[in-house]
């Protein structure tokens, strides 16, 4: 392995925050709280934010955080004709963002469908169209920032498990403890965009090398971390964009700084900074292995995920422990596990020993 990288996805129950809240004097749009739709959503949820900030009328305006939340936030607000300086304690490359999977996953833990409330759908199917638009603009560029790849979902049965089921009200739910406890709470918004998005096509389980009961590809979008960060880097200080480093405490810190419209991007860290404890960890780990130039496709198999990417090999263990929805909820711990790499390495390993051997 070259690297083992963990990120705490920020879920609220609610959805995302993009309300706008007066604060030592200054007027802060939030935007942050996505869940594991952080990179899916981005540039529609930069989108509502800039169009709050627009409302005020100011030139002006800070950014807080310099995660990819932040970021589209930032080269939005600059195409919306603002100033913009984002202030933020790591780079794009330091934070969680690019600790991520870094695959289109637009609804993946973004709110339980209770309190996220019936009018929520509407609100997540316009950021996915509008970010799903954005990413046009960056295919077929040197280094492939935003690609696409075939991934081949596998089962060992011959139908797929299905964890989105009803609720059992006879167990405890997120109402009853204020966490999640079902995965059967999670909502679930893709078949809202199927429209715009390829579909999966099941293959002939005797026509494919893996030797397993069932199989699908799906043609999935992912970003390349590398290049498509440093393109937008680019493009925000090809603008006029300005990066201050600077750590914050407390929402008072704020009235230090000279603008007075602040889009707030901080991620997970919106739970200590902010003190918002809504916010839920979502534990998720990737381990990367060197980049192989010949391989250009996904395998899904066993609660683990390969996806051969420009910056090297990502195998994530998303679903080691066969909890569904529920993997990972109310983890904090943001240390690496070189077990639950192994374990998700091994399966491949597996996977490909037992391959039926060609010609």
């Amino acid at each position: 392995m070259t690297a083992l990288k963990v990120c705490l996805r920020p879920f609220r129950a609610a959805g995302p925050r993009l309300d706008v809240e007066p604060v030592a004097g200054k007027t802060v749009i939030h935007n942050y709280g996505h869940g594991g739709s952080g990179w899916s959503l981005s540039w529609g949820a930069a989108n509502i934010a800039v169009g709050k900030a627009a409302a005020t009328l100011e030139k002006k305006i800070a950014i807080i955080g310099c995660g990819i939340i932040g970021l589209t936030s930032a080269l939005m607000a600059q195409r919306a004709g603002f100033d913009v300086t984002i202030y933020t304690r790591d780079m794009l490359f330091q934070s969680r963002s690019v600790r991520a999977n870094g695959s289109w996953t637009p609804d993946s833990r973004i709110a339980l469908t209770e309190q996220a409330g019936p009018q929520f759908g509407d609100l997540w199917e316009q950021m996915a169209r509008f970010s799903w638009s954005a990413y046009r603009d960056y295919l077929g560029l040197p280094g492939n920032p935003i690609d696409f790849i075939d991934t081949y979902v596998l089962s060992d049965k011959r139908e797929e498990d299905k964890f989105h089921e009803e609720i059992d009200r006879s167990k405890p739910t997120y109402a009853t403890t204020g966490k999640p406890q079902q995965g059967a709470e999670f909502a679930r918004y893709y078949s809202r965009v199927t429209d715009i998005i390829p579909a999966s096509l099941p293959l002939d389980s005797g026509h494919t090398p893996f030797g397993v009961a069932s199989a699908k590809r799906v043609r999935r979008m992912m970003y390349n971390f590398g290049a498509y960060g440093h393109l937008l880097l680019s493009e925000f200080h090809q603008a006029g964009g300005r990066i201050v480093m600077r750590e914050f405490h407390a929402p008072s810190d704020l009235a230090a700084l000279r603008e007075k419209v602040i889009i707030n991007c901080p991620g997970y860290a919106a739970r200590d900074w902010w003190r918002d404890k809504s916010i839920i960890p979502v534990r998720g780990q990737t381990a990367w292995l060197p980049p192989d130039p010949t391989l250009h496709y996904g395998l899904a198999y066993r609660g683990a995920e390969m996806l051969s990417k420009s910056d090297g090999i990502m195998i994530q263990g998303y679903d080691l422990d066969h909890l569904g929805e529920m993997s990972g909820v109310g983890n904090s711990f943001e240390h690496p596990d070189r077990i639950e790499a192994e374990h998700a390495i091994n399966i491949f390993a597996g996977l490909f020993a037992r391959a039926p051997t060609q010609g």
